[in-house]
């Protein structure tokens, strides 16, 4: 906890305690490969590379990664992996050195054809009831410590049909939270279809296509999506909701 002074519009000042939301740099190698440096909460980070690499495209199943070796140096962290399978050749591809904020997969012109190339198409599925949507919500808050801490972390959650929290992970970053949760349901061999993901974060297309590669048939998020998002989330068939509250909840690709 940081001692701080808090200002008021009166012109009281109160002595407050807060506690920072974790931000450190995070080098994830692949094969011995730099991929790319991201910012993120060091928790989970296994998780991270694993669901990183799904999302990314450099995995095809969690099978294909392995040997996760977490490591924490003086300027951040390490995570290095083994991929294996068709991954390999898109690995060599596409790395280079690149320090990214968040991995939101556009880092230099040579990659405008690769924002409308084609999600995998979204496995036919049912209908989430909107009250399994308000239901994970009420829930939610019970399973975001560091959120609760700090007020400033984002959560990843995916939620069973019925709307009861299976998994949940955190991270300043939105796409680092979405990448964690990805590689957790990974990691414990849970599908992540017939239920539906839950993000805190903005609903841009980037959170669409994580969902989508990652196998996922329905999301929802507290926010409203983007004009992109829409759009590929109703190419691939992902059933979006947007402007969860306690009360309300918006389908836009149902």
């Amino acid at each position: 906890m940081t001692e701080l002074m808090q200002h008021g519009r009166d012109g009281a000042i109160t002595p407050v305690s807060r506690q920072f939301v974790p931000e450190v740099p995070v080098a994830l190698e692949f094969n011995g490969l730099a991929y790319a440096v991201m910012m993120a909460t060091p928790a989970d980070l296994d998780d991270f590379a694993r669901g990183f690499a799904l999302t990314e495209g450099l995995a095809t199943t969690p099978a294909d990664i392995t040997d996760i070796a977490v490591a924490e140096v003086d300027k951040g962290w390490i995570v290095r992996a083994t991929l294996s399978g068709l991954g390999i050749e898109k690995l060599t591809d596409r790395v280079r050195a690149r320090v990214a904020e968040s991995s939101c997969g556009l880092c230099g012109i040579e990659n405008l054809e690769a924002v409308a190339r084609p999600l995998p198409p979204v496995p036919a599925h049912d209908a989430i009831d909107p009250a399994a949507i308000f239901s994970a919500l009420g829930q939610l808050p019970d399973h975001q410590p560091l959120t609760r801490a700090t007020h400033a972390a984002h959560a990843a959650a995916y939620a069973d049909s019925g709307g009861r929290i299976v998994c949940v992970r955190e991270d300043v970053g939105r796409h680092n939270a979405m990448d964690k949760l990805v590689g957790a349901m990974a990691a414990k061999g849970l599908p992540m279809q017939g239920g539906f993901i839950l993000s805190t974060a903005r609903c841009s297309y980037e959170i669409v296509e994580k969902a989508a590669r990652a196998g996922a048939t329905t999301l929802a998020t507290i926010s409203l999506p983007t004009s992109m998002a829409v759009e590929r989330a109703r190419t691939a068939g992902l059933s979006l909701w947007c402007l969860a509250r306690d009360d309300s909840v918006i389908c836009v690709n149902g």
